[in-house]
């Protein structure tokens, strides 16, 4: 992990991209040089990431993020059974840089929260789409997940952001 972050703070502070796409598994769409991208999943430009199931939408925070903000130390959730509205902050991530908030991409009733975050918050960085999963949502209006990202919109999305800093 430490190697992964220094690699990565190096290749942003020379500017560098990678154009590979490495497979880890089927379930891996876009490996950017550092940060993955998952196929099956939706993306707000406030990096965080919705997997729909069903009645159910997982939320966590993407690779992309947690990339950035190094690692957490500590993680902000609301209580199960309160509501979240699409771009509204509902908890927040300290790191070892900084205190993020993060934003719910849709809109719904909290069903989940992820209590294995409170005594473990770097499952953000090591499993941001597994075990990191920060909420699960019923959404209110499933419409809401069609302005959002698809992974190949994403990746290049993160590009373009990077390539501005």
């Amino acid at each position: 992990m430490a190697l992964r972050m220094w690699a990565s703070s190096t290749a942003n502070a020379l500017k560098l991209s990678c154009a590979s796409k490495a497979h880890l598994s089927p379930a891996f769409s876009l490996s950017r040089c550092f940060s993955t991208v998952l196929d099956g999943l939706k993306y707000a430009n406030s990096h965080e990431w919705v997997k729909h199931e069903g009645s159910v939408a997982t939320i966590g925070i993407t690779d992309h993020a947690q990339d950035h903000l190094g690692e957490v130390v500590f993680v902000e959730l609301p209580e199960s059974g309160g509501s979240v509205s699409k771009g509204k902050g509902f908890g927040a991530v300290e790191s070892v840089k900084a205190t993020s908030d993060v934003n719910s991409p849709i809109s719904g009733e909290i069903v989940e929260v992820n209590s294995k975050l409170s005594e473990a918050p770097g499952l953000i960085n090591s499993s941001p789409y597994e075990e990191g999963w920060m909420i699960k949502v019923k959404p209110s209006d499933p419409s809401e997940l069609g302005s959002l990202m698809d992974p190949k919109e994403y990746t290049k999305f993160c590009e373009e952001e990077d390539a501005s800093h």
